[in-house]
């Protein structure tokens, strides 16, 4: 077994409910926040308006950046560094699935970076050594864990690339509210693809390496429960222990 260092400092909420805690994480950060989001479906099924009330509870002063790409792209990045330097934003509030929560640690890590943060951290992998802004989640969404990883996929559509990178955890959410019910809403397809993309990155560390380790055995049972368990959502989408499982 290879020797690591495991570390994951996200603060995970899960549950109906867990919304309420919203307002006393962010405010830990500051007054300002840039809630971050995608297309308009938060406000469709009214999760919106909820993390609204959250926020003014604790009289937070919010910005917003809208329209995030399910692949998300560095001019969402761009807008985002610019609005948080401009406004001297106190903490990113991603709302959405794992292409929002992305994206926001992206501009997280680029607001003040000196330079061109693409060629930076997304071509020659260095090291972050600039002022990161914290980021916090609510996931609509499972399938990619961005909600308690560094991890962040970028498309520069100029250059017609698609670059990932892992960051150290001072990059990873400080707190992350994962609400079952929050992926009711969500379409058929886009629910099937969240369990396959779960799957494969499950296989992909099932099938590395030449080991037979406790890993390979707790993975086998992970994916089991997914597969049984996408078999009680594709039913009943609103099976709240099904979907509680898969998330």
């Amino acid at each position: 077994m290879f020797n690591f260092t495991y570390n994951i400092p996200t603060k995970v909420y899960f549950g109906d409910n867990q919304l309420s805690n919203l307002g006393k994480e962010i405010k830990k950060f500051g007054k300002k926040v840039l809630l971050c989001y995608g297309g308009g479906s938060i406000k469709k099924i009214g999760l919106y308006d909820e993390v609204i009330d959250e926020l003014k509870k604790e009289n937070l002063e919010i910005f917003e950046l809208n329209g995030i790409e399910p692949n998300p792209r560095v001019t969402s990045v761009n807008t985002g560094a610019n609005i948080c330097k401009k406004e001297k934003i106190d903490v990113l509030l991603a709302v959405g699935g794992g292409s929002v929560i992305d994206c926001s640690k992206a501009i997280s890590v680029s607001a003040y970076c000196d330079g061109d943060a693409w060629e930076k951290y997304w071509i020659n992998f260095e090291e972050v050594n600039n002022k990161i802004v914290p980021v916090g989640s609510i996931l609509t969404m499972a399938g990619t864990g961005s909600e308690m990883n560094g991890g962040s996929v970028i498309t520069h559509e100029e250059k017609m690339l698609k670059n990932g990178r892992v960051f150290s955890p001072e990059v990873y959410p400080k707190f992350s509210i994962l609400n079952p019910e929050y992926t009711y809403t969500v379409p058929k397809y886009q629910m099937i693809s969240g369990i396959f993309d779960t799957l494969s990155h499950l296989m992909e560390q099932y099938f590395s390496g030449d080991d037979n380790n406790t890993t390979d055995y707790i993975l086998e049972g992970v994916m089991e429960a997914l597969i049984d368990n996408a078999r009680v959502a594709l039913k009943n989408p609103e099976d709240y222990e099904a979907r509680s499982n898969i998330m």
